[in-house]
């Protein structure tokens, strides 16, 4: 065969490597996790919700049974509407009283020095170091009627005529939960405060702005987000509480964790304690979520 022949031959085409499926494999990584999410918690919490439409009896027990009594019961009964109104005065005050507190303190600690903010950093986040059991013994044994080191201590000062009402009210629940609750609210807004840029506080200041015009005007809008998302990781717990209002609160002032509780455990019907707790996780995800897309739609160019 001649070279001008061979000139006029097409080349082969080369082999063609099948590429490798890189679509797949994300679903094959979480796959693990996803089975492991819906064993631990998809499965428990749709058998929850299928338990709570169950019927119960104090000599029958539990009969699988669909009805509606437990809900209807929820609905009807004005304890439980109280009962889910002091869970959520509880909530909101708490969150109330961590963002005054904590979104200055988490400020404070910005403009702290690199060697005391890493010391005041390790106090604020020590008391998670401690049981929530521990510390909510604390107060109890501070306050705990006239047997209190406090009440017994400002009494013989001559500072109080009686012992202060702490324990089985709403403002013992709510102080105790405020210390608990407040480390989570420092570092959110500690958190939102590392994207503050302080030329912008200086520049401010050179123009005559005072100090409260540059708190007012530059920082809180900037650190807003940061307290919003303090606010939801607060709420959520407050309102999901048990330790905390179980022992403060006793059996006289029920929230919707301790009532859940109590009817697994003690009347033992669970049906409408599943009731309860589901009730308590549908009001605290459409709470989150709606405050979560507040906060995205609203503060998403400052959060970005």
């Amino acid at each position: 065969m001649s070279a001008a022949a061979t000139t006029s031959l097409p080349a082969a085409a080369p082999a063609t490597v099948p590429e490798p499926r890189a679509s797949r494999a994300p679903l094959w990584l979480i796959l693990p996790a996803l089975m492991l999410f819906t064993g631990v918690v998809l499965v428990p919490l749709a058998m929850t919700v299928l338990l709570s439409f169950h019927d119960w009896g104090q000599y029958k027990g539990i009969e699988p049974v669909l009805i509606l009594k437990n809900w209807q019961e929820i609905a009807t009964d004005p304890y439980y509407a109280e009962m889910f109104a002091r869970t959520l005065r509880i909530a909101l005050l708490t969150t109330l009283v961590t963002a005054l507190l904590g979104a200055p303190e988490a400020y404070i600690l910005n403009r702290m020095s690199g060697r005391w903010r890493g010391i005041f950093l390790l106090l604020i986040l020590g008391p998670l170091l401690i049981s929530v059991v521990a510390r909510t013994l604390g107060w109890a044994l501070l306050f705990g009627g006239s047997n209190g080191l406090a009440n017994k201590l400002l009494m013989s000062l001559g500072v109080i005529a009686s012992p202060l009402p702490f324990l089985f009210t709403e403002t013992g629940v709510v102080i105790a939960l405020v210390h608990v609750m407040m480390p989570f609210m420092v570092l959110s807004v500690w958190a939102a405060l590392q994207r503050l840029d302080p030329q912008v506080e200086h520049a401010a200041m050179s123009l005559g702005a005072g100090p409260i015009t540059i708190i007012r005007r530059i920082v809180l809008p900037q650190i807003m987000p940061g307290v919003l998302s303090g606010a939801i990781i607060v709420f959520s717990l407050s309102a999901s509480a048990f330790a905390t209002p179980a022992i403060i609160g006793g059996r006289r002032l029920k929230v919707a964790a301790t009532l859940a509780y109590d009817e697994f455990l003690n009347t033992l019907n669970w049906p409408l304690g599943a009731a309860v707790a589901v009730l308590l996780l549908l009001g605290l995800i459409l709470i989150v979520v709606g405050a979560n897309a507040l906060v995205e739609r609203r503060y998403a160019e400052v959060s970005a």
